[in-house]
């Protein structure tokens, strides 16, 4: 179902171009077209057509008897009718010349023909709310949008073609059947059953928990190459890490100076290493200042390292995972320790010259390696989820069902049994009841992924991410 008013919005970024689309959708889109081109439009099709403004002053009656204003441009119509279409209404696309007037104008012409100006995501949520896409596939065209890398896009495309979807269904079927076998256990005399049986479950739950630990780490990947990785710069004044920065990007982008203290706040930069997005960020140094700027520069420099996903620190080489100057990494974050400047001597840790580019490809390939443990990673960081991470949330509760019966905890042995940690080995040692239970729970957390309901707030919160005119 959608709304019943038509919508209309520029669909291109603003600037100078050499074409500009404007969208319209809705039930009036066809007749707003013929409105504007004084002809009519009532198939699906391309059209070249000159664009009019509404009636002004001294209105003149067009080719379909309709009063209309000036020329504003010749553009090409397309045409969609529903349900092929984008967001499975009637669609119209002027695609006129671009610049910052002519579109305005087509887009006040779709307005004074009796459309509206379209929300954020408009378009997108109505081809979900007419099935022309999942929750899935809408949040690929926001990533495929947002895309920084050519992996991030090849990842949109890939849930744009419903294969997020098909994989979470997969996941859901497969708890599903391994419910529907333990429901079909508990109306059997649990004596009847052979040892294989309780074998046979064990491993099922086993493979159910491995599927769901490597679909957390595809969504943390797909995360990060979403969202970027930040990888902050750290260390002492002085210690290289505004000369990195540049060496690493291959441009001038932050100040370099022999003068200690130079940078106060975070520089940012985005680069693309093997496909991962990066947010490389050069921070102030850490240090003891009675200087308050500089002291606020520092502090800010430790609430990024603190958020970071990888720190490379500088001016130390106390291992991979190490505090430097009294300030570490969050837990959650990885720590890669640089000597810079190995040009003037050598030192522990990866030895990197800003100046001669040596260890720059050595250290690009380092902070890869981090980004790839952290996509790995068990640790389940739902404290720091978005809304939008809602697949990573559902996944961390569903493997929670079924953490204690991989970790063997007595209360899933049959008290009879006598079965002790660290696994319950013997047939009848596992509880069916609760095993039932827990899996049941697991197909009910993995049903929100495969479209049993939506909230109004996980919508609201997806599409108003998205620009106006998609």
């Amino acid at each position: 179902m959608t709304r019943a008013l038509t919508i209309a919005a520029i669909a291109t970024a603003p600037g100078p171009a050499g074409v500009a689309v404007v969208r319209v959708s809705g039930p009036e889109a066809l007749a707003i077209a013929a409105r504007l081109t004084g002809t009519p439009v009532t198939r699906r099709g391309l059209y070249f057509r000159k664009i009019y403004a509404a009636a002004d002053k001294g209105p003149r009656a067009s080719d379909s008897g309709a009063a209309r204003g000036g020329v504003i441009d010749e553009a090409v119509v397309l045409a969609f009718r529903a349900p092929q279409s984008y967001t499975g209404e009637d669609v119209v696309e002027f695609q006129c010349h671009g610049g910052a007037v002519t579109p305005r104008r087509i887009l006040e012409a779709c307005l004074a023909a009796g459309a509206r100006l379209a929300r954020r995501g408009e378009f997108t949520e109505r081809a979900f709310l007419n099935g022309r896409l999942d929750y899935d596939q809408a949040e690929s065209v926001l990533d495929l949008i947002q895309a920084k890398t050519a992996r991030a896009a090849d990842a949109a495309l890939d849930g744009l073609a419903g294969r997020r979807t098909r994989a979470n269904r997969a996941l859901y079927d497969q708890a599903l059947a391994l419910s529907s076998e333990l429901e079909h256990a508990l109306d059997i005399d649990e004596g009847e059953l052979p040892d294989s049986f309780f074998a046979g479950i064990r491993s099922s739950l086993a493979a159910l928990a491995a599927a769901l630990d490597a679909a957390a780490v595809r969504v943390r990947e797909g995360r990060i190459l979403r969202d970027g990785a930040r990888v902050v710069l750290a260390g002492p004044p002085n210690a290289g890490k505004s000369s990195l920065l540049n060496a690493l990007l291959g441009e001038s982008r932050a100040i370099v100076s022999d003068v200690p203290g130079t940078t106060r706040d975070a520089v940012e930069a985005w680069l693309d290493l093997d496909g991962w997005p990066v947010r490389l960020v050069d921070t102030a140094g850490l240090r003891a200042t009675g200087d308050a700027i500089e002291a606020e520069g520092v502090a800010r420099a430790e609430k990024l390292i603190a958020d970071a996903d990888v720190v490379v620190m500088l001016g130390g080489g106390e291992g991979v995972r190490s505090k430097e100057k009294g300030v570490s990494s969050s837990p959650c974050s990885l720590l890669i320790s640089v000597h810079a400047k190995c040009d003037l001597g050598r030192g522990d840790g990866l030895n990197v010259s800003a100046k001669t580019g040596e260890g720059l490809v050595e250290l690009k390939r380092a902070i890869v390696a981090a980004l790839e443990t952290r996509a790995a990673s068990a640790a389940a960081e739902s404290s720091s989820d978005t809304p939008d991470d809602r697949t990573l949330a559902v996944l961390y509760d569903a493997r929670a069902c079924l953490a204690p019966f991989l970790d063997g905890r007595p209360v899933l042995c049959d008290a009879r049994a006598r079965v002790e940690p660290p696994l319950c080995t013997g047939g009848p040692a596992l509880d069916l009841v609760l095993a039932g239970n827990a899996v049941r729970g697991v197909a009910e957390r993995l049903g929100e992924l495969v479209g049993a309901t939506y909230s109004a707030d996980l919508l609201d919160n997806l599409f108003s991410r998205f620009c106006v005119g998609k």
